[in-house]
Order: structure tokens, then sequence, then C-alpha cells
């Protein structure tokens, strides 16, 4: 497994930071984001998309759960796993039958996305305690951490 950390100071830097790890994402490649309320977790998939060449908005997909983007360089599904509380309900979704020809971001998939692929690329982003807001703003820095898991990630360089 490889890991880096990195400190993210604005919602600029995350989405840039989403734009550099497009840059590193296939097609069939999950990623899964692990961050509490507004830690940043939409902005980072926001630059995701731009890094794919997604024209349309990427918004949080918490009501649909899941949202297809077929217009860049690769389909990209964002999926939020926030109100899913099994595998049967992750099974449902059948994410399975994109998995391979698309880049899958799962938001709150800590503890259900992983088993989609024994690949990924595990996003955590923490900020520090007592912040409350949807948005990152200038005195709230986030932490965030990649970590490749599986042959796929081996020798990606995340730093």
């Amino acid at each position: 497994m490889t890991q880096h950390g990195l400190k993210v100071e604005t919602p600029e830097q995350m989405r840039a930071l989403g734009e550099r790890l497009a840059g590193l994402l296939r097609a069939g490649d999950l990623v899964v984001l692990t961050g509490e309320l507004g830690a940043g977790k939409t902005t980072l998939v926001q630059g995701i998309g731009a890094g794919l060449g997604v024209r349309a908005p990427v918004v949080s997909p918490t009501f649909v759960i899941a949202r297809v983007h077929r217009d860049g360089r690769l389909p990209l599904i964002h999926v939020d796993a926030y109100r899913l509380g099994s595998d049967a309900e992750v099974d449902d979704l059948d994410l399975d039958a994109d998995l391979e020809s698309a880049v899958t971001v799962v938001e709150w998939g800590e503890g259900l996305a992983e088993r989609l692929s024994p690949d990924r690329l595990a996003v955590r982003i923490s900020r520090r305690t007592g912040q409350i807001g949807d948005d990152i703003d200038g005195d709230d820095v986030r932490q965030v951490w990649l970590s490749g898991v599986g042959p796929r990630w081996a020798d990606v360089e995340l730093g």
C-alpha cells in the first residue's frame, strides 16, 4: 500500500488535487472517499470530474445515491453511500456493471465499497474538530491522506 498526506487550505486547492488525481485514474478505478460532513469530498469529486473532462455540473448525489457522467474522457460514476447501510443496498446499485469501463468514486464508502474491487484509492479527508460548514474556508484547513490499495496502485506515485 502506498500512502501520502498533504494539507489543503482552500476549495480551489481541493479541486486542483482532484484534477491531479484524475490524471492518474483509468477505467476500472475505484476511489473511496472518507470524511465528515462538509470535509470537501464533493469538492474533490468536482476536481476529478474537471480533470476527466466532465462538462456537466458535478453535485452531491445524496438524494439520487448515484450519478453517471458520460461526457468526459472516461465515464465518472459518483456515488453517495451516506444513506446506504448494508452490502445488499450497495449491490442494488449494480455498480459492478460499469466498474470496468468507468472511474467510480464513492463518498462515505468506507466499510461498504471496498469489496467492489481489491484495488482502490482510499482518500481520507479530515479537518479540525469543532468547525461546521459545507464549504472549505481559509480558516478550515484539511488534511488529505491518499492510500493506494492493491497491485494497481503499488507503483503509482501519489505525492
